[in-house]
């Protein structure tokens, strides 16, 4: 039986380093053999709609406090790098965990790795271009990321999340109301970026911590659907709130995924060759 490989490129990894940098972008290695596949259940707060009910905070009032609770707006612009490692779930009838390891660096600089009996696939972003290597498919030769996943890339691939600065990034903020995620209570914020794409984020009311984050819709069986991914179990690293389990719920789908966070570095050096174009040697060296 083949078994379903989730290969994540940038969703849940974004948001990891979006509340460790609260947000997200879903950039997936698609494949076939073993084919990698995002499903998930739908979760409670998908049949919420926000209320217009008048909220006492603005949309900038809101993100203010959000920084806040996160660690505060000078210790993110302080972040130069930040890493995480940990396990997420890959597909199938047996759920099995990936060990993966994420790194970024400022301004864009990301880099993805995750093993599977032992063979390693990463991919590898250097703030302008992208590229990937995928043994578990016998694909060891090295991809230039398409199009679509650049440009995903370069929407989302911002170490310190799209909320700090998010003025100077180009970024506009609206408030939609109030609605409730896991029934807790949670402000609604759409944010259209400088490039004109659109992502909603929901705060949670009480604790000012991201609640839930859109991915981008996935079409599956003909049939474009919604993302939405959950953030939860945040914990102080470095001085910085830090979400340590992430779950993506795809509409329609019953099985939803998990990625664990269990390590988290702030400022560990990492050199800008770790994030350029891979050689052949060390896509060759991936599949050992």
């Amino acid at each position: 039986m083949k078994k379903r490989i989730l290969l994540l490129a940038y969703g849940l990894m974004s948001v990891a380093v979006t509340a460790a940098a609260s947000t997200s972008s879903n950039l997936i290695a698609k494949s076939g053999s073993p084919a990698a596949v995002h499903a998930s259940k739908p979760g409670p707060a998908e049949a919420s709609k926000p209320s217009l009910r008048a909220s006492k905070y603005s949309a900038a009032q809101i993100v203010e406090r959000n920084i806040a609770a996160r660690g505060g707006l000078q210790a993110w612009r302080a972040v130069q790098t930040l890493s995480f490692s940990g396990q997420m779930e890959a597909g199938g009838k047996q759920n099995s965990l990936l060990p993966f390891v994420m790194e970024m660096k400022r301004p864009h600089k990301s880099r993805l790795e995750i093993s599977f009996r032992d063979q390693t696939a990463f991919q590898v972003y250097d703030g302008t271009q992208g590229w990937k290597v995928r043994p578990f498919l016998n694909r060891n030769d090295v991809e230039p990321f398409t199009p679509d996943e650049a440009k995903m890339a370069a929407n989302w691939m911002e170490l310190d999340g799209p909320l700090v600065d998010y003025a100077s990034k180009g970024t506009t903020i609206s408030l939609q109301g109030i609605e409730a995620v896991e029934g807790r209570n949670a402000y609604k914020l759409k944010l259209t970026l400088k490039g004109g794409s659109e992502r909603n984020v929901w705060i949670d009311a009480a604790t000012f911590l991201e609640a839930k984050i859109d991915g981008d819709p996935r079409k599956m069986d003909g049939k474009l659907r919604n993302v939405a991914i959950f953030c939860r179990d945040y914990k102080s690293a470095n001085g910085l709130t830090v979400p340590h389990v992430l779950e993506t719920v795809v509409e329609g789908v019953k099985q939803s995924h998990k990625m664990t966070i269990e390590q988290v570095a702030v400022n560990r050096p990492l050199e800008d060759s770790l994030f350029a174009k891979p050689g052949l040697k060390m896509a060759a060296a991936s599949s050992q």
